[in-house]
């Protein structure tokens, strides 16, 4: 296992001042966050993939453990698009991509579907796909989301804890989906609060590498924290990064 950023750690900045932030903390590997709500739109990236792999490949010799997709995209094309990013990263040498969960209402078949196609696409650029535990999803409840990995032959989870301690699933146990994991996003976080100051919540890390490390986990532990107002993001980015490291 080894401690890593997500670019969503700083949302308002670009691509390369993201990672220059987080390599001055300390953080010795990233996952870029594709997404076409933020800074780094994947329909731009789109318009020129070879111009994209060079902007992604620029690191400041991070690693990159990851990437996490989210396309406009509808329908036929979106899986055209997906494709493409599962080339990007394969040109990157990047194997795990974190995908979005369905919403509440989804049909559960026609996500089982979805996410089947993802899978093959990835696998056939040798890419593992991994959904999102994700508030208001299909994943937010660890019972729906094993049963999802049972039916979608060769999905992984991106495991976030602090959705099975905030969402309708909480206090539900964690243990048969964690053979599933592939990817982590970590904050710390309390029933009444997503994301509170590191040390304030009930994230247990050191139960969740325990478990991970039962699993034969070796991937990412990702910090993945958005700024509040009122803590120094820098601090709370460094304090966490040292705590992950120290169970390590």
């Amino acid at each position: 296992m080894f401690v890593a950023a997500s670019t969503e750690c700083w949302p308002d900045k670009e691509l390369e001042e993201a990672i220059d932030l987080l390599a001055d903390l300390e953080f010795t590997a990233i996952e870029i966050a594709i997404h076409e709500s933020g800074k780094i739109k994947p329909s731009e990236l789109l318009k020129d993939m070879d111009r994209a792999i060079q902007l992604l490949r620029y690191t400041h010799r991070l690693d990159v453990s990851g990437y996490s997709i989210e396309l406009a995209s509808t329908g036929k094309q979106h899986y055209e698009d997906f494709k493409e990013f599962s080339r990007m990263a394969k040109a990157t040498k990047v194997v795990n991509i974190t995908v979005p969960s369905a919403e509440h209402g989804t049909p559960f078949n026609e996500e089982v579907e979805h996410l089947q196609q993802l899978v093959n696409i990835g696998e056939s650029e040798g890419v593992r796909v991994s959904v999102r535990s994700q508030l208001g999803c299909l994943s937010d409840d660890p019972d729906t989301l094993m049963v999802l990995c049972n039916n979608v032959d060769g999905l992984g989870i991106t495991l976030d804890p602090s959705v099975y301690i905030c969402g309708s699933g909480k206090g539900k146990s964690l243990d048969k989906i964690l053979k599933f994991v592939c990817n982590t996003h970590l904050r710390d976080s309390r029933p009444d609060a997503f994301q509170v100051s590191v040390g304030q919540g009930e994230v247990d890390y050191g139960k969740l590498v325990t478990q991970l490390e039962r699993e034969k986990y070796d991937r990412a532990l990702t910090v993945h924290m958005k700024p509040i107002e009122g803590l120094d993001h820098r601090v709370e980015l460094r304090k966490l990064r040292r705590l992950l490291e120290t169970l390590l």
